[in-house]
């Protein structure tokens, strides 16, 4: 029974390992200080040029995430000043010059994909000739972006699995293998992908943590009017009882 118990527990790891993608972190998107600021630094350096987040303030963003000035003007890649927008580099024209359409912003992707989606997607590259940019992508299939990270996280080549259709064999993509050539390791690219998808759950609610922590307050406040109403309401009954 404990043996079945333990499998039963393992078995949505095992589910979301078997395409080659690790399982999703037990913390991911955890309000973590340092990983937001890696997160942010991350971003800036290789996700700012084309995505904007222009519902965040830089100047805002760095009194959340206890940035130093000079931190903060080492991540700016663009002539902003730290009480702008956080607009992209690149002009509209230029992007749908370059990919089609302009990149979206991702203030909120995380709360309209979940931090789930966003971490498959980072693990999800693939090698693919047939798009322009040589890549494919598991979670999000034909995707109009290169792998911006694939210096550092590497190539990884497609698992196939045969199925047929209409009497007819074809290979479907199930999966990515292990990603070759990349500067970092597996554990230290997870870590990044990690950073990023924090960071990421930030920008799209940056007052989660003052909310959370109003929340314990307003539920003591409550449990304590609880139970003086209960008090009041004994003391005017007892008379009647």
């Amino acid at each position: 029974m404990r043996r079945l118990l333990t499998l039963l527990l393992l078995l949505p790891g095992l589910a979301l390992a078997a395409d080659g993608i690790p399982p999703l972190p037990t913390d991911l998107g955890n309000a973590d200080l340092p990983a937001m600021q890696r997160g942010f630094t991350a971003f800036q350096h290789y996700c700012a040029g084309c995505h904007s987040t222009h519902y965040q303030r830089y100047n805002q963003v760095a009194t959340d995430l206890q940035l130093s000035e000079a931190q903060l003007q080492s991540s700016i890649m663009t002539d902003a000043k730290p009480f702008e927008l956080m607009e992209n580099a690149m002009s509209k024209k230029e992007a749908v010059r370059w990919f089609g359409m302009a990149p979206p912003d991702l203030t909120l992707v995380a709360r309209v994909r979940g931090e789930a989606w966003l971490y498959r997607f980072l693990h999800g590259f693939y090698h693919d000739p047939k798009r322009p940019f040589g890549v494919n992508n598991l979670q999000y299939p034909y995707v109009a972006m290169p792998h911006v990270l694939q210096d550092l996280q590497g190539l990884a080549e497609p698992i196939y699995k045969t199925e047929t259709v209409d009497g007819r064999s074809r290979q479907k993509v199930v999966g990515v293998g292990a990603a070759q050539g990349g500067q970092l390791s597996a554990e230290a690219y997870d870590r990044l992908v990690r950073d990023l998808v924090s960071y990421l759950a930030y920008t799209a609610e940056p007052m989660k943590q003052q909310r959370q922590h109003i929340g314990l307050w307003v539920m003591a406040f409550l449990l304590l009017f609880l139970f003086l109403a209960w008090m009041l309401k004994k003391e005017y009954w007892k008379d009647v009882h």
